[in-house]
C-alpha cells in the first residue's frame, strides 16, 4: 500500500468523492479543516487498507476503486460484509469507540485510491462543529441500516442466494459497457460468501447449466441478472 501526499482539495477527483459522500453538505472552509493532515493513500489490488485487530480511531474516503470488509472464521473462511465504492466512508464507528480494534480487514480488490482522514481532527471537529457531527451521525445511521439489513442475507439466505447477490454486487460495480461480468475467482467468490470453492463451483455449474450466467478467463458474465435478483427472498441494495 502506498501513502501519497497530502490530499488536496483542488483535485477534481477527491471533490468529486466527496460529493458522494456523507460529508458533501459540509461548507469549503470546514472540509479544509477536516481534511488537515490527511494524506492519499494508493492500494494495488489485493492488499489489504486496514488490517484485523488494528487500533486507533480513523475515518478514510474512497475516491476510486472498489474495496470490501471481510470477517474471517477460525478455520479460514471469510464473509464479505460490506463493499465500498466511491464516496464511501469507513471508519465512522472507530471515532467514539474507546480502545477500538478493527473487527475486520478491508481489502482492496482492484487498483484503489484513497483519503486517509486523521481520526482525532475528525472527532475533534465532530464535537465542536454541528455539521461535521451531523455528517458522522448521517454515516453511522447508515451503517447500522445496512449491518441489520445485512443479518438475513449472510445467515438465513443459501449459498446459492449468496452468490446471486454477490456477482450481482460485482458486476454492477465492475461494469465497463453493456455487459456484466463479475471479474472474480471461483475461490474469491467462495470467501466473499463464507462458503468453500467445491460448493461455490457446484452453484456456479447449475447457474451456467440453467443459462444464467456464462463462464470464461475473463470473468462470470451475467446473461440473465433478472434471474440472480429473484433468486433472494430480501431486498437487494
Amino acid at each position: 500500500m502506498a501513502i501519497g501526499g497530502r490530499a488536496a482539495l483542488d483535485d477534481p477527483v477527491v471533490l468529486d468523492a466527496v460529493a458522494h459522500s456523507q460529508l458533501r453538505d459540509l461548507p469549503p472552509d470546514v472540509l479544509s479543516s477536516l481534511t488537515s493532515g490527511a494524506s492519499r493513500v494508493r492500494a494495488p489490488a489485493g492488499t489489504a487498507v486496514r488490517d484485523f485487530g488494528e487500533p486507533g480511531p480513523y475515518l478514510m474516503l474512497l475516491v476510486d476503486g472498489f474495496l470490501r470488509v471481510f470477517v474471517r472464521a477460525p478455520d479460514g473462511r471469510t464473509l464479505t460484509v460490506r463493499y465500498l465504492r466511491r464516496g464511501d466512508l469507513s471508519g465512522a464507528v472507530s471515532l467514539f469507540t474507546p480502545g477500538y480494534t478493527l473487527a475486520a480487514t478491508v481489502e482492496a480488490l482492484v487498483d484503489s485510491d484513497l483519503v486517509s482522514l486523521r481520526g482525532d481532527v475528525v472527532k475533534g471537529l465532530a464535537e465542536t462543529n454541528l455539521l461535521v457531527a451531523r455528517a458522522v451521525m448521517s454515516e453511522l445511521s447508515e451503517r447500522v441500516v445496512d449491518f441489520v439489513a445485512e443479518i438475513p442475507g449472510s445467515v438465513f439466505s443459501t449459498v446459492r442466494q449468496r452468490v446471486a447477490r454477490h456477482l450481482l454486487d460485482l458486476a454492477s460495480e465492475q461494469r465497463r459497457d453493456d455487459r456484466l461480468i463479475a471479474r472474480v475467482s471461483q475461490q474469491g467468490l467462495a470467501e466473499a460468501v463464507g462458503s468453500v470453492r467445491e460448493v461455490v463451483v457446484r452453484v456456479l455449474r447449475d447457474l451456467r447449466a440453467e443459462g444464467v450466467i456464462r463462464t470464461g478467463h475473463g470473468g462470470i458474465e451475467l446473461l440473465l441478472p433478472d434471474r440472480l435478483v429473484d433468486e433472494q427472498f430480501y431486498p437487494p441494495r
